[in-house]
């Protein structure tokens, strides 16, 4: 049973993180209809934003988030003034390898300035420690506190886009482009809007990853297959949806610990034999698939 408790605990704990990893997107896409391959890639550059950072100034790697979020919110913006708003002028195959594109020209980048080996965190209020909460479940204080700061995270977003005139903005371009723009909305400026705020959640998202998960420059290519199967399972352009979908797909990558819960409750033998953790993320993909064949607008899906 403590194994069970354990695997749920985690499962939603990570859930909370990739929810965020995949808002980024789902605000990208609601916005403009356009997927960006890249996005594991600005994740990795949240990562190293907040490593370097953290390490350049001695300051404990939770409190370098602003950083991060300024870096993504630039580099979003940058992308698209320079380089996006020039592919929706095509058609929707250019879109997809423009982006796709973007992230073999950042990862590259990456590699070039940090090389191709692991980099992790080492110091910091929070590092290395942890909390027992009895049943036999032990709680990392930086995966518990990155969970907390992706909540906050997110909520801020939620009242973003749901509080503000900048926020109904967006959501009427997601909606109707021409209306919104006959309604004096300049739509120019909400996708680029839209770059920016995904570029900065996620490297935020990235930022507080790093706190537990060592970077390489092919660190993304993980978190991207992650983050479209949160948008799919909750719906393309939903923001409550990819929330939810974080944390069913956080439970989805601790099917492992479900099934030694199972091994070792029923005493089955045959289930020892099987290297399940092997198959950690191979889940995640027959999920994205699944829900694909099954409900293309995900759980929330809120456009047509």
């Amino acid at each position: 049973m403590d194994i069970l408790f354990g695997s749920i605990v985690s499962g939603v704990l990570i859930g909370m993180v990739l929810a965020l990893v995949a808002l980024g997107l789902t605000i990208i896409f609601g916005v403009m209809d356009i997927v960006n391959f890249a996005h594991g890639e600005f994740l990795m550059i949240g990562m190293y934003t907040g490593l370097l950072t953290a390490q350049a100034t001695g300051m404990d790697p939770l409190f370098c988030l602003p950083v991060a979020a300024a870096v993504g919110f630039v580099l979003g913006v940058l992308c698209y003034g320079g380089f996006v708003k020039y592919l929706l002028r095509g058609p929707m195959i250019a879109q997809l390898l423009g982006t796709f594109g973007l992230m073999l020209v950042l990862r590259n980048l990456a590699l070039l300035f940090f090389g191709s080996e692991d980099r992790a965190l080492h110091h910091g209020l929070l590092v290395g420690k942890s909390f027992d909460i009895g049943m036999g479940i032990i709680l990392s204080a930086t995966k518990l506190a990155t969970a907390v700061l992706s909540i906050l995270s997110f909520g801020a977003v939620w009242l973003l886009m749901n509080r503000t005139k900048i926020g109904k903005a967006l959501t009427a371009t997601a909606l109707n482009r021409q209306g919104a723009r006959y309604m004096g909305i300049p739509t120019e400026r909400m996708n680029m809007l839209a770059w920016g705020i995904g570029g900065a959640t996620v490297t935020i998202a990235g930022a507080l990853i790093v706190n537990f998960w060592s970077v390489t420059p092919y660190v993304g290519l993980i978190f991207t297959m992650i983050a479209f199967t949160v948008v799919a399972l909750g719906g393309f352009g939903s923001v409550p949806g990819a929330f939810f979908a974080g944390l069913v797909v956080g439970l989805i990558m601790e099917i492992p610990g479900f099934w030694d819960f199972f091994q070792l409750s029923f005493a089955i033998d045959w289930m020892a034999d099987v290297p399940m953790i092997s198959f950690k993320y191979t889940w995640i993909y027959v999920a994205y698939f699944v829900i694909m064949l099954i409900s293309p607008r995900g759980l929330f899906g809120w456009k047509q």
